[in-house]
């Protein structure tokens, strides 16, 4: 679940036919080519952090 909401699939299919209506057919795969390079750069990020984090602690036993 994210923010209490459950993507079931009647769910995402909704929202797909939503998003289709607010950005048309030509927008519609440019805004996800967006949205999955956007996710791509926060997964990076958030695994330097964690990598980040994790060479801290094992230096910290050392």
């Amino acid at each position: 679940m994210f923010l209490g909401l459950a993507l079931s699939g009647p769910v995402v299919i909704f929202l797909g036919i939503i998003a289709l209506i607010i950005f048309g057919p030509k927008k519609l795969p440019e805004f996800g080519r967006a949205m999955g390079t956007s996710l791509k750069e926060f997964k990076d990020a958030t695994d330097g952090i964690m990598k980040d984090h994790e060479d801290k602690d094992n230096k910290d036993i050392k």
